[in-house]
């Protein structure tokens, strides 16, 4: 059934229009023309809009929401939970993110990815493996008991070809050249961090065919004059994209903006690395390994100090990315939603499915409809509306 959507404005992915109509048939947007251009149209086509319409945000670093944690309930229904819980703030596309566990979590967790991408589950877009083959002195949160050398067990997990689109998260002195262009042939997208690799053995895993940083600064061998280490690493290389958390805790501002100032525009993308008191209750705490993480405002930490992931959502990333870092609200949007669609490899029409990260003719219907203060009052994924304010 063919839906008309006009709306007061609309992102594209490029620039800001005003009084739009955007046609979407089987889930995808067939058309992108201005409201006055309209002709023979049904009236019961019609849905009028009051916001902004942008495309929709594109999370790569998702571990929980709305209560459900994946490490601890790998299954669809913990996936279908935490990506309800994400729509509610833009999110129409994510990588459920296991972090270090044993292999038999992790298989389970490929097996639920599996299912619910055959189920088209709204949202899945594949799976992320945060770990399990990490640096312990940068392992964070990370439980130490499971960090270990990869062996053919996982990498079997990681070739397998039902789980949509693939990110490993791995050290890279602790993973050779020869297992990262292994992955990287097996279709997984290699990022590095949690990791205290000098930079020569950082270039050495780019070269190799590693294409991304986890939450860049965080948890990794830092810039320093003489040792440049992988955040230097990571902000010389000009093909990589760098994940970024702009929470206000775990980057500096002006370090943020270093990075952005220093890469090329669009490898930089905001990742939330989102745990499940996201779209709780304000006081909501949770159990990671047996270790209560306690919620105090939009912060969470581990008893021994340690940031524990975050309570950030991708709406919220957006609007800190204008207010903290002064970036443009075109450009913030971009780092939500085009530059990991990028990342992913999804962005264009000659992917293998429904290209996302503009509003244009052959783009899947993922939207988000902003109010006046830049909050979401409506999430569209293929066309439907997934939450309504």
């Amino acid at each position: 059934m063919k839906q008309i959507l006009i709306v007061d404005q609309l992102f594209d992915g490029e620039a800001f229009h005003q009084n739009m109509a955007v046609t979407v048939e089987s889930g995808c947007v067939t058309s992108v023309d201005s409201a006055e251009a309209l002709t023979d149209v049904e009236p019961n086509q019609i849905t009028r809009l009051t916001g902004t319409l942008t495309p929709g945000f594109v999370d790569v670093q998702v571990n929980g929401g709305g209560g459900a944690l994946f490490n601890a309930d790998p299954s669809v229904e913990c996936i279908e939970t935490i990506g309800r819980a994400h729509a509610r703030y833009g999110t129409t596309g994510f990588l459920p993110t296991l972090i270090t566990d044993d292999v038999s979590v992790m298989a389970q967790a490929a097996d639920a990815v599996a299912q619910a991408i055959s189920q088209n589950k709204a949202g899945v877009l594949g799976v992320h493996f945060e770990g399990p083959h990490l640096s312990v002195p940068k392992k964070g949160v990370h439980p130490k008991q499971f960090i270990r050398q990869i062996s053919e067990e996982e990498l079997a997990i990681f070739s397998r070809q039902d789980l949509g689109i693939k990110v490993v998260t791995l050290a890279p002195e602790n993973v050779s050249t020869e297992v990262i262009k292994t992955l990287v042939n097996a279709g997984v997208h290699v990022c590095l961090g949690h990791s205290n690799a000098d930079y020569e053995t950082v270039v050495a895993a780019l070269d190799a065919g590693a294409t991304g940083f986890t939450h860049l600064f965080n948890a990794m061998s830092a810039l320093g004059s003489r040792e440049p280490g992988m955040v230097g690493a990571a902000l010389e290389n000009q093909q990589a994209w760098c994940g970024l958390i702009v929470d206000g805790h775990h980057v500096h501002s002006a370090a943020a903006k270093i990075a952005i100032n220093a890469k090329p525009r669009g490898k930089v993308m905001l990742v939330t690395d989102a745990m499940p008191p996201v779209g709780m209750s304000e006081n909501a705490s949770f159990e990671l390994f047996g270790t209560q993480v306690v919620r105090q405002g939009d912060r969470l930490n581990a008893p021994s100090g340690e940031l524990a992931g975050c309570v950030l959502d991708m709406v919220g990333a957006v609007n800190n990315t204008v207010s903290m870092l002064g970036m443009g609200h075109d450009e913030a949007i971009r780092m939500g939603s085009l530059y990991p669609a990028q990342f992913l490899g999804i962005d264009q029409k000659n992917s293998h499915i429904a290209p996302i990260g503009y509003i244009q003719a052959g783009y899947k219907a993922d939207f988000v409809l902003l109010d006046q203060n830049n909050q979401v009052s409506q999430t569209f994924i293929n066309g439907r509306v997934v939450f309504a304010n």
